[in-house]
């Protein structure tokens, strides 16, 4: 099939996205890397009503996006992010009635859904603050590289609300453990950048200097890669949570199969044969 008739075939859901114009973040991109700046330092780039349906719709477009093979998100100034904005959330939710107040819940999960079925890696980059929604923003990505005073609290409980919001109560405890992930739900303490290395919450840490450098470095690797099998291994990562072992493995042997029919597959095996690096295109 032609690129052509593929686009036609697609009904013009192909989309370029490095021109993107962000209202609520900062956006770039650089090679086949975003990068998503959340940028009110000032307040510790808190989320607001506007922001989080701004990165909901962007992360639901990067599911079609040709340019874009891997996201970085991280937070301007010295802080990740606050959470929800004090006064512009939280003071307004407390006069909405019960069904605005369901749409907003709901709204604040479809967040959570379009960046673990957009198809890219992302890597959150966390320094110093990483609260409330900021958490939950770093929980739903692939990747966490943080620095040593990085600070991440899942705050809700503080706010007289429960821990499970925006699915950290599926999420968390498989990526730091039932018990873990019990002990800041309910508490709503902080975790230092230490403690959440140690808890396998962050993959590594870094001076604060190099995070953002590092994060956009790792980036590029897997952006090099083999970018269609990336986001085959990141739907099998999140489907397989509601699986029995049995249907894991047979939907991990339809996946690799649909991955032995790409180009990439054939190209990494000439480039071995002929003893040369393979690189890859994503088709």
């Amino acid at each position: 099939m032609t690129r052509s008739n593929a686009d036609a075939l697609l009904g013009g859901n192909r989309l370029t996205l490095a021109g993107y114009d962000a209202q609520h973040f900062g956006w770039s991109v650089t090679g086949k890397v975003a990068t998503i700046t959340l940028n009110r330092p000032e307040r510790k780039n808190p989320l607001t009503f506007e922001s989080y349906a701004e990165l909901r719709d962007l992360f639901r477009d990067l599911a079609y996006a040709t340019d874009v093979k891997a996201v970085v998100l991280h937070g301007a100034g010295e802080n990740f992010c606050s959470g929800g904005d004090v006064h512009d959330i939280i003071a307004p939710l407390i006069d909405l009635p019960m069904p605005e107040l369901l749409l907003f819940t709901r709204m604040t999960g479809d967040l959570v859904k379009a960046m673990r079925h957009c198809p890219q890696p992302i890597i959150a980059a966390v320094d110093g603050v990483c609260a409330g929604a900021g958490a939950i923003l770093a929980m739903s990505s692939d990747l966490r590289l943080a620095t040593a005073r990085s600070k991440l609290a899942f705050l809700f409980t503080r706010v007289g609300l429960a821990g499970c919001d925006m699915g950290a109560c599926a999420m968390l405890p498989r990526i730091i453990g039932q018990g873990r992930a019990a002990e800041l739900l309910y508490t709503g303490r902080s975790a230092s950048g230490d403690e959440g290395h140690a808890w396998g919450f962050y993959n590594r840490l870094c001076e604060p200097a190099a995070l953002l450098e590092e994060a956009q470095k790792l980036a590029a690797e897997l952006a090099s890669g083999p970018t269609f099998a990336h986001g085959i291994t990141k739907k099998m990562l999140h489907q397989e949570w509601s699986m029995s072992i049995d249907e894991a493995i047979e939907s991990e042997a339809l996946a690799q199969a649909i991955c032995m029919g790409t180009r990439d597959f054939e190209r990494a095996y000439n480039a071995f044969a002929a003893k040369t690096r393979p690189v890859f295109e994503g088709d």
